[in-house]
């Protein structure tokens, strides 16, 4: 029975388990957040070196045919071409995520959902307010405090998290892929340039020629990647940021088909062959190019971090964040039916609400996007995103690890009393 992009050219036995064990590798959490912080550090220390004019000299190089305007720099390849394998994957879980998901259920889903809201809203009020002297110009970054890095997130949480509740992952994934759904629509809506109609229309025919294909059962890749390839292309030259054709792509993956009788779950399939291409390769080395600015020491550092922009942006994560995530969660649960998870408490959600503050991949996108990439403002927005990302982890982490404690405390009190009559196990069996 085919399964999704079955057609890929067949490997040797051993090549093939090798490839697997990586792949499976590269699928948890904990090594994408890794490989996300090793290729943001090398980018920042490169830059920063007797060698940085080699570092902005590659990242600069040109590549692709003129012909087509693909004639785009290493950076933007990475930002447009790579980055869009990683909304691609946004794609599919947030349709999955509203057809069998969390999301499914809107009661269920009120507070995380408010609460992504909540996590937008405060975080560009805050940094509009903070802007409000610099004019437009400085204004146009009031998105960037406002994206939650899921990947960072995640893999926090899985290496703090050894005890903490089940429904504290639910309650961040839900509030990420809020946030990740959100963060599209404001890079389509507000960060869009000489939109053309006719390139955007023409987009659509392979779009829902992918879609087709795929909802008839055809995974082959030869006919799917240039389907997908084309679907960026036309997105690109219509002046849409390229990676929300990867969004697109992936709404139009179905869920699930049946064939003789027998429900195959195909979003889940392709997520599952596509997310270690993602993880392992589109979104380390967008964060490569994207993360190596030049400091320019500590006076360098000083300037950067003075600058209205960069206090904006850190003050929208570090604070922005927290206010508007637990704040609303707490108004939500206060006034209205929707109910915190029994197994939860509000130091869990504070905890939760500060990794939402570690706003790296699509923080950096925007900041390129509204400033230009290069300029001024867009490198003292990527030192604000470093520093005020790295500081939303530090405090999510001293609290989720005090939390991680008690529950780990919860936990050996419930091993010793199994039969919870109060009195430990090893007493009765002394006693007996």
């Amino acid at each position: 029975m085919p399964t999704p992009f079955s057609g890929l050219p067949l490997l040797s036995r051993g090549s093939w388990e090798e490839s697997r064990r990586v792949a499976d590798i590269l699928r948890k959490e904990t090594v994408g957040g890794i490989l996300l912080l090793i290729a943001a550090l090398a980018a920042l220390i490169w830059a920063n070196t007797a060698w940085s004019d080699s570092y902005h000299a590659l990242r600069d190089t040109t590549i692709g045919p003129a012909a087509l305007h693909m004639d785009l720099s290493l950076g933007t390849w990475a930002a447009d071409g790579l980055l869009a394998v990683f909304f691609f994957v946004v794609g599919v879980e947030l349709k999955r995520e509203f057809i069998e998901g969390d999301l499914r259920d809107l009661r269920r889903a009120a507070m995380p959902v408010t609460a992504a809201l909540g996590g937008m809203i405060v975080p560009a009020l805050i940094f509009a307010v903070v802007n409000m002297r610099g004019g437009a110009e400085a204004l146009n970054g009031w998105a960037v405090p406002t994206a939650t890095d899921i990947a960072f997130a995640v893999a926090i949480l899985a290496v703090i998290g050894t005890h903490l509740p089940a429904g504290l992952r639910t309650f961040l994934l839900t509030l990420a892929v809020v946030d990740d759904l959100l963060a599209v629509t404001v890079i389509a809506v507000f960060y869009t340039d000489d939109l053309n109609l006719l390139y955007l229309a023409g987009a659509l025919l392979p779009l829902m020629a992918f879609g087709f294909a795929l909802q008839r059962g055809v995974h082959a890749w030869w006919l799917l990647l240039p389907l997908a390839a084309v679907t960026w292309w036309l997105v690109h030259e219509s002046g849409v940021h390229a990676t929300i054709a990867g969004v697109l792509l992936g709404f139009l993956v179905p869920i699930s088909r049946t064939v003789a009788g027998k429900r195959i779950p195909v979003a889940e399939h392709i997520e599952h062959r596509i997310r270690p291409i993602s993880a392992g390769l589109a979104v380390p080395i967008f964060a490569f190019f994207a993360a190596g600015v030049t400091v320019g020491g500590f006076d360098g550092l000083a300037n950067a971090l003075t600058d209205p922009i960069s206090a904006g942006v850190i003050a929208g994560l570090v604070a922005g964040k927290v206010i508007g995530i637990f704040g609303v969660a707490y108004l939500v649960a206060r006034f209205t039916g929707a109910r915190l998870d029994e197994d939860l408490s509000w130091t869990d959600v504070l905890g939760v609400a500060l990794l939402g503050g570690i706003g790296f991949t699509v923080s950096l996108l925007i900041g390129d996007l509204a400033y230009g990439a290069g300029t001024v403002a867009a490198d003292h927005v990527k030192v604000a995103v470093l520093c005020g990302s790295l500081l939303s982890a530090v405090l999510a982490s001293i609290v989720l690890t005090t939390r991680n404690r008690a529950y780990r405390r919860i936990a050996a009190r419930e091993q010793i009393d199994e039969d919870g009559d109060g009195i430990p196990d090893v007493f009765q069996d002394r006693r007996s």
